[in-house]
């Protein structure tokens, strides 16, 4: 009887873990099903490039994942029952129920409106791409002269509003952040990204907590109203709440509480990975949610499932940090480096090199995808645990 492995999400981690499996287990011991609404995949660390008109490279699944054993499924996720070892999705054909043995929690994360009124009826988002889409539309049909908000001061703001200020240098853009301008940089990389910012005519709000959003303007803790035809919201994500609403063990963020080997907590046949797993790095810290801390979780969770089916050597790794790579349009980049657990340090790269080292991050993120096993020889091995929903202990894990 064949392992049923299905993973839930087709984002980086998502895509990154089914891949990795296929090419760690035999197919013809384990069934692996890949659950995506989309059928292509979405470079989500582009999304600033798609909201300004730029056209991103079409990568349909069915291609990349041909020949690998991998069976793509369309449909969306509606819920998950843990203790029956189901999960709930609807696709063209109507409701559905899929059984699962080992659950791969890839499901990521949205923009979060934070509970400020006017948000979800007035701003935009970038965290996927119908809201790319949406803003892409609402940007081409402003006129020039007229004042664009983006509200974060994070990477995402960040790339936004440079992004929006290089593409389209007509328009008046702004930043609101509650800290100061790259206040989390080290100082050569604050006095590059201010040169950036002024180069580019962009307008900062710092310390400035936004309260209220309106169709016209933002308003600020102080009272302050801020004119703003489109606003751009990048205050944080929230992870998506089908996990919450299960059996499983959250956190306070809705995060699934996994060990060190990327196994639940409270269900050890479940894995969570990304932005759906708070997930303990160096120092004990949790991992941020991006693209950096989750494709190394896919990794640590492919590895230790085929690990403990095929009775081989589980993983032991801590995930680490190297950089923060920021694309400042598309002549322009930042690369702070940073310790292991995402503090910075003097180092940083800046300029067209940085702007050419992050591009060739976001391809190798996507190469990945394609690649989980970084183009490395690969030998399947023969499952030799069997049994519905066999799940080892969880002193096995790391």
């Amino acid at each position: 009887m064949k392992q049923r492995i299905i993973v839930l999400g087709a984002g980086y981690t998502g895509a990154v873990a089914a891949g990795r499996l296929a090419r760690r287990l035999r197919r013809e011991d384990v069934a692996i099903t890949l659950v995506t609404a989309e059928p292509d995949f979405v470079e989500r660390v582009r999304m600033h490039q798609l909201a300004v008109g730029q056209e991103l490279r079409p990568r349909p699944f069915s291609e990349m994942f041909a020949g690998t054993g991998v069976e793509l499924k369309l449909a969306k996720v509606t819920g998950v029952d843990v203790d029956r070892g189901t999960v709930a999705v609807v696709d063209a054909n109507g409701a559905e129920e899929l059984e699962y043995d080992s659950l791969v929690y890839a499901l990521g994360s949205g923009w979060n409106t934070q509970g400020v009124p006017g948000t979800a009826e007035h701003a935009h988002e970038i965290a996927g791409r119908p809201g790319a889409l949406r803003l892409r539309e609402r940007l081409a049909g402003l006129d020039a002269g007229q004042s664009v908000v983006v509200i974060g001061g994070g990477l995402t703001g960040l790339e936004a509003a440079t992004e929006i200020a290089e593409a389209r240098p007509d328009l008046d853009v702004a930043l609101a952040a509650r800290g100061g301008l790259g206040d989390t940089l080290s100082p050569k990389g604050r006095q590059h990204l201010r040169k950036v910012f002024d180069k580019l005519g962009i307008t900062v709000h710092e310390h400035t907590a936004v309260t209220g959003v309106e169709a016209d303007r933002v308003t600020t803790a102080d009272g302050t109203s801020v004119p703003a035809a489109v606003t751009v919201w990048t205050a944080g994500f929230a992870v998506h709440p089908i996990a919450q609403a299960s059996a499983l063990k959250v956190s306070d963020t809705g995060q699934i509480v996994v060990d060190g080997a990327m196994r639940s907590v409270s269900h050890p046949d479940v894995y969570a990975i990304g932005d759906a797993a708070l997930v303990k790095g160096p120092g004990d810290n949790p991992l941020r949610m991006s693209c950096a801390s989750g494709v190394p979780t896919a990794w640590q969770a492919a590895d230790t499932i085929a690990a403990r089916l095929t009775g081989g050597k589980l993983p032991n790794t801590t995930p680490r940090y190297f950089n923060q790579c920021i694309s400042l349009g598309r002549r322009e980049g930042l690369i702070q480096y940073v310790t292991a657990d995402d503090r910075a340090v003097r180092a940083a790269l800046t300029g067209r090199l940085a702007a050419f080292y992050k591009e060739l991050v976001c391809k190798g993120a996507a190469w990945g995808v394609a690649n989980p096993t970084l183009g490395l020889p690969t030998r399947r091995r023969p499952v030799v645990r069997t049994g519905a929903r066999a799940a080892a202990p969880v002193t096995e894990s790391a």
